[in-house]
């Protein structure tokens, strides 16, 4: 049997990687003033020692505005990073698999309840609410709040918070840096122009509306150490006549591949209440094969990518390089143990766990 390329090393951007399998940023909505709190100690802890390759920190706010909700974690102050640094130095106890952290803001997604709390905008007198900004003033649900459009002031503090929050990254000695220009937050929301609707040089055509998704790019860039890789999550498509689609985001692509981006995260949609997404098994898939096929650096793909042939198929057929999980490492959170064994595979494994190996997979774990 040839050796299985789910489990074959990968190096991206000076980065090396074990395995082709990445944990996908996931939001907790747990953190107390944007501060890291003892349920991601637990919750990043049992990601680390699941052996994938990479555990990517969730959406990180870059301003307290750009947060989705006011329990999300942010990475804008001294005591945001000293909330992380502490997180990080107890998960690195444990674990030495490399961390990314996902740079964000929510943009007119910002200012709303936690998901079981029935989700939706909070107004800004809300205790927990606040006024939120985006390219135009177009909200995202009819009947909410408007963002506030934002002026050339308003972007460049976004922008340098971004800086900063690279700059505290590479001090937690964080490996790399996702930039969140997906879903429909801040950086989705310049890039489709079913949100934004500017007549400036930041609007109209495709080439103003990545102007400042690309400013932001070069601007961690330049700010994180060059030996460490940059990478930027992106949404193919918006799933909505006449919104972002794939053809715009392999021009998008190739610019961030031309400064320096190490690598491309496909994801799809969340911009607009009216998406029409086809949902099943790997939907996402041929966005990342399109954009693979488009650029020369690691791209990743993810969404509804549970069954271990499948995630085998996605990497030794060349639709992508790396595949991603989230809901489906949170359900099972030793789900590379078990492709390991399914296809005869070795993981790394923490010492303390050695003497649970099944008999019938003798080489599961590599020490």
């Amino acid at each position: 049997m040839p050796a299985p390329q789910l489990f074959q090393p990968l190096d991206v951007g000076g980065l090396p990687l074990s395995n082709r399998i990445v944990i996908a940023p996931m939001c907790q909505y747990s953190a107390v003033d944007g501060c890291m709190t003892d349920w991601h100690r637990v919750h990043l802890g049992q990601l680390a020692l699941s052996g994938a390759a990479l555990l990517t920190l969730e959406a990180s706010a870059v301003v307290p505005e750009g947060r989705i909700t006011h329990a999300d974690v942010g990475l804008y102050d001294d005591a945001t990073e000293a909330a992380m640094a502490a997180t990080l130095a107890v998960v690195r106890q444990c674990s030495d698999m490399p961390i990314s952290i996902q740079l964000a803001h929510a943009g007119r997604k910002a200012s709303t309840r936690r998901p079981w709390e029935g989700g939706g905008q909070l107004p800004p007198g809300d205790p927990d609410g606040w006024q939120t900004e985006a390219p135009s003033a177009v909200p995202f649900q009819a009947g909410e709040q408007a963002p506030r459009a934002l002026d050339r002031a308003g972007m460049v503090a976004i922008r340098d918070g971004f800086v900063d929050a690279a700059r505290r990254a590479a001090r937690l000695g964080i490996e790399a840096v996702q930039i969140h220009a997906a879903h429909g937050y801040l950086l989705h929301q310049f890039l489709s122009p079913l949100s934004n609707r500017r007549d400036d040089e930041w609007g109209g055509s495709l080439e103003n509306r990545m102007r400042f998704p690309l400013e932001v790019f070069d601007a961690v860039r330049a700010a994180f150490p060059a030996e460490r890789p940059v990478t930027v999550r992106l949404s193919g498509t918006d799933w909505v006549v006449g919104g972002w689609d794939l053809a715009q985001t392999l021009v998008f692509s190739r610019e961030l591949e031309a400064r320096g981006c190490a690598g491309i995260h496909v994801s799809s949609g969340g911009l607009h209440p009216g998406q029409a997404i086809p949902v099943g098994p790997g939907y996402q898939v041929p966005l990342a094969r399109a954009v693979k096929a488009a650029v020369g650096v690691p791209v990743v793909a993810v969404g509804l990518i549970t069954d271990y042939d499948h995630a085998e198929a996605i990497v030794a057929t060349g639709d992508a390089d790396l595949v991603a999980l989230a809901r489906g490492i949170l359900y099972d959170p030793r789900w590379p143990w078990h492709a390991a064994a399914h296809l005869g595979a070795a993981v790394k494994a923490p010492p303390q766990y050695l003497r649970c190996q099944p008999r019938r997979h003798p080489d599961l774990f590599a020490v």
